[in-house]
């Protein structure tokens, strides 16, 4: 168990900076996801924290003690990847037990680590098969016992679950969270997958750009993120976003509707409303042309235009919507679940 530090935090790579400061304190036994699209830096950051990377600026603590330094095998980190890491040419039981046979663990201890491990992800009947005569999920299985059989002081896991199918990713996501619940393992889980974030996570750190846009839990982040991009990455679908003007604590939208906003702020601003927010009003103020409807079940999503604009638009309804009706739709919501930000820097305006 320990507490893990980053305090400004950067990386380059000869003149291109890619980490650009990042500090986060992680407690001991927190789960935390980086989460971020494809080149915001998220793989690189936990790869620094694992020694993988060399830090070029700033300091990484497990502990309190400082491993800029230190090689992986000297930070008491295990580390779970994408593509699981097995070695094709030994069983489940080797390949979990590798680390501590390098580690010169005795072989009694081993053999009962491996088999305490080996019970928890339900991997007895299958240790000794090869990772070839293993499903997907049982394979990422057993990538994680031979972490768990270090009993390291951080798990490090790098998008560990995007080669699997949708139905399995919900499985194993929580079982993942689940062990790392059970065990009380600090943890670092980078992906790209904001639903994975809002599921698993006690805080995220939402990266854009090798910058850390906003850290948070994940009902924080949801529900007051701290700039527009943090906004649009997480939910899903994502929010919807039009251009207005703030005067007299009354934005006006681009379409000529005008609403009713609790700040002092005046000028340019973006506006956001989740879909999930919106609801079906006669004199409603968002006056929609809806261009298709998209039947999901339990929900309905309709997607269009605001009139007047070519503004894109999203509304999330509950139950079955006839998709034979298309047309103009007038919807409303409830002023708390409005956003609005800065039509400069993007981020978010006090309310």
């Amino acid at each position: 168990m320990a507490t893990l530090s980053i305090k400004q935090v950067k990386k380059s790579f000869g003149k291109t900076d890619v980490i650009h400061g990042v500090s986060v304190e992680i407690s001991d036994g927190e789960f935390i996801v980086i989460v971020g699209p494809s080149g915001c830096g998220k793989s690189t950051l936990l790869r620094m924290v694992a020694g993988l990377e060399t830090v070029s600026d700033g300091e990484i603590a497990i502990d309190g003690k400082v491993v800029n330094d230190l090689e992986p095998m000297d930070r008491d980190i295990a580390m779970v990847f994408q593509n699981y890491a097995l070695y094709p040419h030994m069983n489940v039981r080797e390949n979990m037990a590798y680390g501590l046979k390098v580690a010169k663990v005795p072989a009694a201890v081993r053999a009962e680590k491996v088999n305490a491990a080996a019970e928890r992800l339900q991997l007895t009947d299958y240790l000794d098969r090869k990772p070839r005569e293993l499903s997907g999920g049982q394979r990422q299985r057993v990538a994680m016992g031979r972490a768990i059989v270090r009993e390291p002081s951080v798990f490090l896991f790098d998008e560990p679950l995007s080669n699997l199918d949708a139905k399995l990713r919900v499985q194993m996501r929580l079982e993942i969270k689940e062990l790392q619940s059970s065990l009380g393992v600090t943890s670092l889980y980078v992906t790209h997958d904001q639903v994975e974030a809002m599921t698993m996570a006690d805080r995220m750190i939402v990266m854009n750009g090798g910058r850390a846009e906003q850290i948070g839990t994940p009902l924080e982040v949801y529900e007051k993120p701290a700039s527009l991009f943090a906004a649009q990455f997480i939910g899903s679908p994502a929010m919807n976003l039009f251009r207005g003007y703030i005067e007299n604590q009354t934005l006006r939208l681009d379409n000529g509707a005008t609403l009713p906003v609790s700040t002092e702020h005046s000028g340019p601003v973006q506006a956001g409303v989740r879909p999930e927010h919106l609801y079906p009003a006669d004199q409603g103020p968002l006056d929609m042309a809806v261009g298709y409807i998209e039947p999901l079940g339990a929900t309905t999503l309709q997607h269009g235009k605001l009139q007047g604009t070519d503004v894109a638009f999203t509304v999330c309804l509950p139950g079955i919507v006839d998709p034979n009706s298309p047309g103009a739709k007038r919807f409303d919501f409830d002023n708390h679940h409005l956003h609005l930000f800065d039509a400069d820097t993007g981020a978010a305006l006090s309310r």
